[in-house]
């Protein structure tokens, strides 16, 4: 998931980039939503969307400003959502949002079940595995994958410097070092948000 500047906009800071408008739905001006996540439910309890307009191609200019649309009527369609917005007034206009992109605050979450999280918090976790016995840094989360059986936190290699800052690993190539991890009970046993920290019995060395 990915953040956005929203300095000039007048949109909340906390924005989350959660799916993009794929097509219109129906002759109504509905539009159809392709979330990123298989968990459509946020987007589905959101009274209120921003939405972006898609980047030009070759644009060096100001970026396009996210704006709120209320959300009239939203449901789940297939492995999309199709949704009636405020400033969607019919089908040519719906058309004309393709691309669009679809943010949420991310203090408009609804509280996650116990043991389950949402992956825009994972990112940016330190993950700590094992080497002889001991926990130790493996990397830091970059990204969360659905795997189709579950979750797959994805690692960019990294160690720690003398200022505790993060060492970025590279190969001989000078590319980023990157692991995938299953975000799994039997792997990732201690999830510590407000630390930032996941600790795993995932091998540090491999």
């Amino acid at each position: 998931m990915a953040t956005v500047d929203t300095s000039h906009a007048g949109a909340p800071a906390d924005l989350v980039e959660l799916g993009r408008i794929v097509s219109a739905y129906g002759v109504r001006g509905w539009v159809k939503v392709q979330p990123h996540s298989s968990d459509a439910q946020v987007l589905l309890a959101a009274k209120t969307w921003w939405l972006k307009a898609p980047v030009p191609p070759g644009s060096t200019g100001v970026l396009p400003s996210a704006f709120a649309a209320q959300v009239l009527a939203c449901r789940p369609q297939g492995a999309t959502v199709v949704a009636e917005l405020s400033v969607v007034p019919d089908r040519d206009r719906a058309e004309a949002m393709k691309g669009h992109t679809v943010w949420v605050p991310r203090a408009d979450f609804p509280a996650a079940d116990d043991d389950e999280y949402y992956w825009v918090d994972l990112i940016g976790c330190q993950l700590f595995g094992e080497l002889d016995g001991q926990p130790a840094l493996i990397g830091e989360v970059i990204d969360v994958v659905d795997n189709g059986a579950h979750a797959l936190l994805r690692v960019a290699r990294a160690t720690a410097g003398a200022d505790g800052a993060l060492v970025p690993m590279q190969n001989e190539k000078g590319r980023a070092i990157e692991v995938l991890v299953p975000f799994v009970a039997a792997h990732v046993h201690t999830v510590d948000i407000a630390s930032r920290r996941l600790d795993s019995n995932w091998p540090a060395e491999f």
